[in-house]
């Protein structure tokens, strides 16, 4: 099976030779990728809604899998017992779900190695729980697919060093790794925020100056970064 560049670029931060989790599957081609490959003995792959629910059951009856992908319908972290994976992958949720299944699986979460998480909105508020949390941010990965730009980010056990914010909205690990798909995103969201500026400052509001004045703030330091590059 060949993935999308978002789940290749999940699946390149499981371990091998771990149990995995896969919350929030939808047609369970990460879990049959792992599986194929050898990457992964034994996953778990769970959906809260039925359809998708059923589109992976049929994905893993297709593809011979079922004694080694259990496939389980319900709401997060409750379809597990702490101790049955080591490795998470919630993958493809709004940063305010991703942060309410952790809370909610506090149990769980407690006995995994590695959290692979791929959030689509809210990353600073993912992160900020993670460091809360007693997780540190062991790497992190951005890629860039239908000209949307996706965030990996892979936590594990321990205290994370940089708890800048600016640092924590645009990802540690991809700040000390220059990561080149990151420059991308910079240049362009620098681009975004002067045409933004250029708009609202036509407007006379107080609420509009005070936008102005943080989207300045944040092009300073983003092309601090960028000049450092």
């Amino acid at each position: 099976m060949e993935l999308s560049r978002r789940l290749a670029a999940l699946a390149r931060h499981v371990p091998a030779g771990e149990t995995v989790a896969d919350i929030g599957t939808d047609h369970a081609y990460l879990p049959i990728y792992l599986i194929q490959q050898g990457i992964s003995p034994w996953i778990v792959a769970g959906d809260i809604n039925r359809k998708p629910y059923e589109a992976a059951r049929l994905n893993v009856q297709s593809s011979g899998l079922n004694k080694s992908i259990d496939l389980r319908l319900g709401d997060g972290l409750n379809i597990l017992k702490p101790g049955e994976v080591s490795v998470l992958v919630v993958a493809g949720m709004g940063g305010k779900t991703v942060c309410t299944i952790l809370e909610q699986g506090r149990a769980v979460l407690q006995q995994m190695r590695r959290l692979v998480i791929q959030p689509m909105n809210d990353i600073y508020m993912v992160r900020r729980w993670l460091l809360d949390n007693g997780w540190r941010l062991a790497d992190e990965e951005m890629v860039v697919e239908d000209r949307h730009y996706y965030v990996i980010i892979v936590a594990e056990r321990g205290r994370e060093t940089n708890k800048d914010r600016f640092a924590l909205e645009v990802g540690p690990r991809l700040l000390e790794k220059k990561d080149v798909v990151l420059k991308e995103f910079l240049t362009r969201r620098i681009m975004k925020i002067k045409a933004i500026i250029t708009e609202i400052t036509r407007a006379e509001s107080a609420a509009a100056r005070n936008r102005v004045l943080l989207l300045r703030q944040e092009a300073m330091e983003i092309e601090e970064v960028l000049n450092r590059w």
